[in-house]
């Protein structure tokens, strides 16, 4: 079956939010300087700003990381379950090192974005925000793709930009 395209990302809204709810955690795809792909599983949180989805991961900067992004910022991120009900997003991350970021992610974090989606971050980085192990990746999708497992019904979204 094939994909309908919307125009507004309003119209998958509630089902990307629903499934990431449902699904929690999801596989990032970065590819090295050779275009190999090297997955990772994680759980970033998610907010709308200015009717697009604007994804915060907070992530320890692992050296196959960073240089995967210096090399390529165009990152997948996907989730399944086993419903086939998926979430696919095609986006740039970006290392947002700036102190009122690194707060907004921790933030969103705690209160769960969308609501059940994080964890309290001082489990992993002790000094809160300021903690120089926590480190935060900004998610901007220019494409993302739901797909309902039922029936197969998919809608797929981009930004303008096309990036």
């Amino acid at each position: 079956m094939p994909a309908a395209t919307v125009e507004s990302f309003s119209e998958i809204e509630e089902k990307f939010f629903a499934y990431i709810q449902d699904i929690v955690y999801c596989t990032m795809i970065t590819v090295d300087r050779k275009s190999r792909p090297r997955a990772r599983v994680l759980l970033p949180v998610w907010e709308m700003v200015d009717g697009k989805p604007v994804g915060w991961l907070a992530v320890y900067k692992t050296p196959v990381k960073a240089a995967h992004l210096a090399h390529n910022p165009h990152t997948t991120y996907s989730y399944w379950n086993p419903k086939q009900n998926a979430v696919f997003i095609d986006s740039v991350s970006t290392w947002a090192t700036d102190p009122k970021s690194r707060q907004h992610a921790w933030d969103l974090y705690r209160q769960g974005s969308p609501a059940g989606v994080g964890y309290d971050p001082v489990g992993f980085w002790r000094g809160g925000p300021e903690d120089p192990g926590y480190h935060v990746l900004r998610i901007d999708p220019w494409r993302v793709q739901v797909l309902r497992g039922s029936d197969l019904k998919s809608h797929i979204w981009t930004d303008g930009d096309g990036r």
